[in-house]
């Protein structure tokens, strides 16, 4: 791999930091809110031994974050890159939540936009595992301009496989 799965990345709204173990309890009170996970693939990620493994997943994928809000200091939520393939020059962000106080502020684009022009100088195609039920967060992508590619059962760390749409994004399309 030709590049760091895990820099600081930072725009006007918020910081990427490299998700460590001592973030766990800041993104558990974000987590907490059983309303984040309503569309979700794992409905019940809102309880703590459920978003323990999900928080384990994480921290052993080498690729999460903790999202925080510049202004106020405090962590919002969560994202991560996995599944670099560089026999397709392609690898995935997903995994990620956010505070319900976020929600249509701004603040998943100004990450996703982060992210991407981050990526874009390593790949030529970033994808996405979205939940078949993420209404939300299938529209919040095709606003990125993200096309549906496939559908495909996925086995997130330690829960049962769940129908996943498979988004896609490619570098010559980006803005």
């Amino acid at each position: 791999m030709n590049f760091n799965l895990q820099p600081v990345l930072e725009n006007d709204l918020c910081v990427l930091h490299p998700l460590e173990e001592k973030y766990f309890d800041a993104l558990y009170e974000v987590a907490s809110d059983p309303k984040i996970w309503e569309q979700h693939p794992n409905k019940d990620r809102w309880k703590k031994e459920v978003f323990e493994k999900f928080f384990e997943g994480a921290i052993q994928s080498k690729g999460a974050f903790k999202i925080t809000d510049k202004e106020t200091g405090k962590a919002i939520g969560s994202t991560r890159f996995y599944d670099y393939s560089a026999e397709d020059d392609c690898v995935f962000i997903g995994y990620t939540f956010y505070a319900v106080s976020c929600w249509g502020t701004g603040f998943n684009l100004s990450v996703k936009k982060t992210m991407l022009d981050y990526l874009f100088n390593y790949v030529s195609k970033v994808r996405f595992h979205i939940g078949a039920e993420n209404v939300r967060s299938q529209i919040a992508i095709s606003r990125l301009g993200a096309q549906k590619i496939a559908e495909e059962e996925v086995a997130y760390f330690g829960e049962k496989p769940k129908l996943n749409f498979v988004y896609e994004i490619e570098k010559k399309n980006w803005k």
